[in-house]
């Protein structure tokens, strides 16, 4: 029912060009579980459908309780990028087989190419028919998207395509020429029913939920932020995972598809002037009132406006950007090729894969800085990227250049213990500063309790610096009482220094370390 989505992520969601419909990957995988769970069974396959489409429902409703959209606030730009821009190809080579008339299930798109040639015995005068319609009305789409940057902006392009389709069709008579159209659309609204299935069922049923979530929120995602990064707007993926979950709730009540904010549907929204989320809402009373006529708009109209919608998001200008680094570089290439190869769920599970692959390489990295300060002011920079730098006598002033976690902890004490035992000058004080480090896992801490023990039978005293305040809390009363003597402190780096020689004159005056 794609009443549900509309109207629903309409009053509920964040995007303000997300359309929330039926899409054909999650129709799929409907179709193939209810056809293997039902087989003939037709009353027990709408059952099991209208179950499967409460539980997705029900699924993206707990992802937002938990707050499981911030997760994707670690997924990279430049994988969104190019996850969007492999996404548009497919569905731009694609719609051959809706202007052919043929049915290829691939996920690989090259295979798909091959295997649309590999039926060319298929392909008759009906074909090339519809292929010149397409392009016929492919052509006028262009026309009509130049002159709009003119003085003929306001002009609804895609609306008056559909217009001329549905004019050449009955005029002409295509479907006589085999040139096909849409056909009768269905919008009875079903009676509310809560599906009765057994125990098994459902469990089954929650097992391919996860699996539809993931098909639904791939292709939901990477719609939404996708064009909110290109008009720079705020989004709130709880909110979506929220409106999603409500979305497919009501569907499935009402014995509908499952439903998603596919990539064409938003790209079309957005390329012909949405600009708030009340457009799928307006859509829906449009549908309602011109249900009759949509019946009649040739197939081939609809794949030319498919096609020139999304051949307007294949613009290479966007990664102008990510290609000055060499990592973006990566990932914006590894995500093109995952989506063509693999497709759109797995190619998107395999970008964010490497993104966070590259991150956690990133923050395992395991280096440290010794600092120094800089002429007579009060900033405390690295001895190696400031030689000009100097010392501080008697004191090691240390700083790990990445947030300490399980993974780096033991290394970057390893080399703070080298660095302290390898000193040419005498030092008495060493201060770690964790500026860095947001917050503290058991590992960490139990590599921080081992240095502690170190330098306090080296005889050095020890001054923790810049501490966070969840870190300060969890070394207070992780190791607070154990190692009594350690300062663990908020103070900059400076007044750790100025605390250092207090400890070593306890005759200088404390009250001036807080000056």
């Amino acid at each position: 029912m794609s009443i549900a989505g509309l109207l629903c992520y309409g009053l509920l969601g964040s995007s303000r060009f997300a359309l929330v419909s039926p899409t054909s990957s999650s129709a799929v995988v409907l179709a193939a579980t209810t056809m293997t769970m039902a087989e003939d069974n037709a009353s027990l396959r709408l059952m099991l459908a209208s179950g499967l489409v409460i539980m997705t429902g029900i699924l993206f409703l707990l992802a937002a309780v938990t707050r499981m959209g911030n997760v994707t606030d670690f997924i990279a730009k430049p994988v969104l990028r190019g996850f969007t821009f492999g996404l548009a190809i497919v569905i731009i080579i694609k719609q051959s087989t809706a202007v052919l008339n043929i049915s290829i299930q691939k996920e690989n798109l090259f295979i798909f190419v091959l295997d649309v040639f590999r039926q060319f015995r298929s392909w008759n005068y009906n074909c090339l028919l519809t292929t010149v319609v397409a392009l016929i009305f492919l052509a006028l789409m262009e026309w009509l998207r130049r002159i709009k940057k003119g003085q003929f902006r306001n002009i609804p392009s895609g609306t008056l395509v559909i217009i001329f389709g549905i004019l050449a069709g009955k005029l002409l008579d295509l479907p006589a020429y085999g040139v096909p159209n849409v056909g009768s659309i269905d919008m009875n609204l079903n009676n509310p029913v809560i599906p009765e299935l057994t125990y098994p069922e459902w469990t089954q049923l929650l097992e391919i939920g996860v699996a539809l979530v993931f098909i639904l929120y791939a292709e939901s995602y990477g719609s939404i932020r996708s064009f909110a990064m290109k008009h720079h707007d705020t989004i709130s993926p709880n909110r979506d995972l929220f409106a999603l979950g409500i979305s497919n709730l009501v569907s499935g009540v009402f014995q509908g598809m499952p439903v998603g904010a596919g990539y064409s549907a938003t790209a079309a929204n957005e390329a012909y002037g949405a600009r708030t989320r009340l457009a799928g809402i307006f859509a829906l009373i449009i549908l309602l009132t011109v249900l009759p006529y949509i019946e009649w708009i040739p197939i081939p109209v609809l794949a030319a406006i498919v096609i020139s919608t999304m051949a307007t998001t294949l613009t290479l200008s966007s990664f102008r950007l990510y290609f000055s680094w060499k990592i973006d570089r990566l990932l914006i290439v590894a995500s093109v090729l995952a989506v063509l190869l693999l497709g759109v769920l797995q190619g998107l599970m395999i970008a964010i894969a490497i993104n966070l692959l590259m991150m956690l390489r990133q923050n395992s990295k395991s280096t440290i800085s010794v600092l120094g300060r800089l002429g007579q002011s009060h900033d405390f920079v690295s001895l190696s990227v400031f030689p000009e730098a100097q010392p501080v006598s008697g004191i090691l002033i240390l700083r790990p250049d990445q947030s300490m976690f399980f993974a780096n902890a033991d290394r970057i004490l390893l080399q703070a213990r080298e660095t302290v035992s390898s000193s040419p000058l005498p030092i008495h004080t060493v201060i770690l500063s964790l500026e860095q480090t947001t917050d503290l896992d058991a590992t960490s801490v139990k590599a921080l309790r081992d240095f502690f023990a170190d330098m306090q039978k080296e005889g050095k005293k020890l001054i923790l610096a810049r501490l966070k305040n969840p870190v300060h809390e969890i070394l207070q009363f992780t190791l607070g009482n154990q190692f009594p003597e350690v300062s663990l402190s908020r103070l900059s780096v400076e007044r750790a220094v100025r605390l250092a020689h207090i400890k070593e004159n306890p005759n200088k005056n404390v009250y001036s370390l807080y000056k």
